[in-house]
């Protein structure tokens, strides 16, 4: 064996009703003064979280926008300014955390997070930014949220829309973090047991409320969220990132509609890793079977039905090109444009 672990430091608490101990944990981290950043969606939970933690809510700021633009931010910071806050509460999914970790990025303040979707961005030090319709990704300790509380509770009211997509996109995490060039022990036990969380949930959330499945698919995310956030990005990130910070794409439909032929390709590129994701899924065609799923859950299953043209195809391979990813292979822009294709074709891989 040769690799390199490095654990990421979180304090997570994982209940349904966690959620009733958002004051104590900014308490913990020193909070007195919370900034509560969420989206123009969730800002009545986020409104319920202000009253539920009483004088350490400072503002609650729902202006978090997608792919978190840099203008974006540059007003959070003053925002954040003007209400002296000494920390970030985060209600919602990855746009929302996006916003708190660019803020995070450049003030050191701590972050405590409460996910409200299947994101997983909450375990990762990555942080990814738009500006003027070009996506930048970096790694830095100092975005990392340093508590998560996850409430299944919170996951509960998803629309059925919403769910079965953000759930792939939970598993996109795990499969990509699976093919990594630089997996490890620990992020591949952690992606495997993620993927089969995913495959156990996704049914019983499609099929009706079900308290278990709703706790099995946000642990699943936390799963797939921690071992990403120890790797390389692979192809399907980086194709992924292209897309959305160029054609403003709803990031949980990408993810789930490339997928099926992001993990075609790793078939040839990390084959004994796709053959983990196979024992997961409990199932022998692993491009096949995704396809199958994201059909399930997708309202717009191929890239041509989420308005992309197939010039546009052409400026996100280059987009993709410009920063190589962790596969296991060379990537050439010819095979992300084969991926990007098939993906744009909607066809089975």
């Amino acid at each position: 064996m040769n690799f390199v672990y490095q654990a990421n430091n979180q304090r997570v608490v994982f209940a349904a009703g966690a959620r009733s101990r958002t004051g104590e944990e900014l308490d913990r981290l020193g909070v007195s003064r919370a900034m509560i950043i969420t989206t123009p969606s969730q800002a009545d939970t986020a409104a319920s979280f202000a009253r539920l933690i009483g004088d350490r809510a400072s503002i609650v700021y729902p202006g978090a926008q997608m792919y978190t633009p840099t203008n974006v931010t540059e007003g959070a910071l003053a925002a954040v300014s003007s209400v002296k806050a000494d920390g970030i509460l985060v209600i919602g999914g990855g746009t929302a955390i996006g916003l708190s970790k660019a803020i995070a990025f450049r003030t050191d303040l701590p972050q405590l997070v409460i996910p409200t979707t299947f994101a997983g961005s909450e375990m990762t030090p990555i942080l990814e930014e738009v500006e003027r319709g070009v996506k930048k990704t970096q790694r830095s300790p100092k975005v990392l949220p340093e508590t998560v509380i996850y409430d299944p509770e919170l996951v509960a009211g998803l629309p059925l829309r919403v769910v079965g997509p953000s759930a792939m996109t939970a598993m996109a995490h795990a499969i990509d973090a699976l093919c990594a060039v630089d997996a490890n022990p620990i992020s591949s036990l952690l992606a495997e047991e993620a993927i089969r969380a995913l495959r156990r949930a996704l049914p019983r959330l499609l099929a009706g409320p079900n308290e278990a499945a709703w706790a099995d698919a946000l642990c699943g995310a936390w799963l797939a969220g921690t071992c990403l956030g120890t790797v390389a990005m692979g192809i399907h990130h980086k194709i992924c990132y292209a897309l959305g910070g160029a054609f403003d794409l709803s990031h949980a439909d990408v993810h789930c509609t490339l997928l099926p032929y992001t993990a075609a390709f790793n078939q040839n590129a990390a084959p004994k890793a796709v053959q983990r994701v196979a024992r997961a899924l409990e199932g022998d065609d692993v491009p096949s079977a995704l396809y199958d799923m994201m059909l399930e859950v997708e309202t717009q299953p191929s890239l041509k039905a989420l308005g992309l043209t197939r010039a546009a195809l052409e400026r996100a391979a280059d987009l993709a090109m410009k920063n190589p990813c962790g596969s296991s292979s060379q990537v050439t822009r010819e095979e992300i444009l084969q991926i990007l294709f098939a993906a744009y074709e909607g066809k089975r891989p």
